[in-house]
């Protein structure tokens, strides 16, 4: 059974700095996407960075590029989402969600990120106090 454990979400200070972890097991295939999503309350959930297995491809959303970096552990089933310069308007609680088997990563451009993503951590909750 797959399984996303999401760690690392806590309280932090304004231009501070948050490392979420993202454990998956359970799974085979060896080319997929990991995706980070967030919600706040009263928002829609949004795709904040994703990594494909592939060939290491990443995607950032406008709001985080320049502060926010995605990356892979040496098993690459370990995903971390290193923040910086966090703002109060990146409060919400942070998803990792593993997609289907992919074809390719350019299919992720093709369909949307949130369509192909099959699994869905717990979640972790960031909040950035000012």
């Amino acid at each position: 059974e797959v399984q996303l454990v999401e760690s690392g979400g806590g309280l932090v200070q304004v231009g501070g700095s948050l490392r979420l972890s993202c454990a998956a097991s359970g799974f085979t295939f060896d080319d997929y996407a990991v995706g980070w999503f967030r919600q706040a309350p009263g928002k829609e959930r949004e795709a904040v960075s994703y990594i494909c297995s592939s060939d290491g491809t990443t995607y950032y959303a406008d709001f985080v590029k320049g502060r926010f970096t995605i990356s892979t552990g040496n098993a690459k089933k370990t995903v971390y989402l290193q923040m910086n310069s966090l703002e109060p308007e990146d409060t919400a609680v942070y998803h990792c969600a593993l997609s289907l088997p992919l074809p390719s990563c350019s299919v992720v451009i093709s369909y949307g990120l949130e369509s192909l993503m099959a699994y869905w951590g717990q979640g972790t909750q960031v909040t950035v106090s000012s």
